[in-house]
């Protein structure tokens, strides 16, 4: 099992292009931690916003009836991506990784992958 602080360094580290890591609790909104960003990405004001995402997801998944759940949400800008993987599991509920990584320097489907890694083996 990680912690936030190892976790967040293995976003970093582990993947190509990362610019910005955050574990955030989305039932409050707050980063529990954040490694990278800079001026132009303020990782605390990113993770209360995309805890909007998350709960307009999951309230237009129960109004469908969908039954599955979340595994990534994926936002695509014009020089970055936004990953949000939803923690699951007893040690995680209500929380979500968060990885801006620049678009030109990144493979998304290992990142994906990494973030599946990190995710097994958070302990919050």
């Amino acid at each position: 099992m990680a912690t936030v602080e190892v976790s967040l360094k293995e976003m970093m580290a582990g993947i190509e292009g990362a610019l910005g890591a955050a574990v955030v609790d989305y039932t409050s909104g707050m980063a529990l931690g954040t490694l990278g960003g800079g001026k132009d990405l303020d990782l605390t004001v990113a993770a209360a916003g995309n805890t909007d995402v998350i709960r307009a997801k999951v309230r237009t998944m129960e109004l469908l009836g969908l039954k599955s759940k979340i595994e990534d949400i994926l936002i695509t800008l014009g020089g970055q991506y936004h990953l949000i993987r939803l923690v699951t599991g007893r040690n995680g509920n209500g929380l979500f990784l968060y990885l801006v990584m620049d678009k030109e320097r990144s493979n998304l489907a290992m990142a994906r992958h990494q973030l599946r890694r990190v995710e097994e083996q958070i302990e919050v």
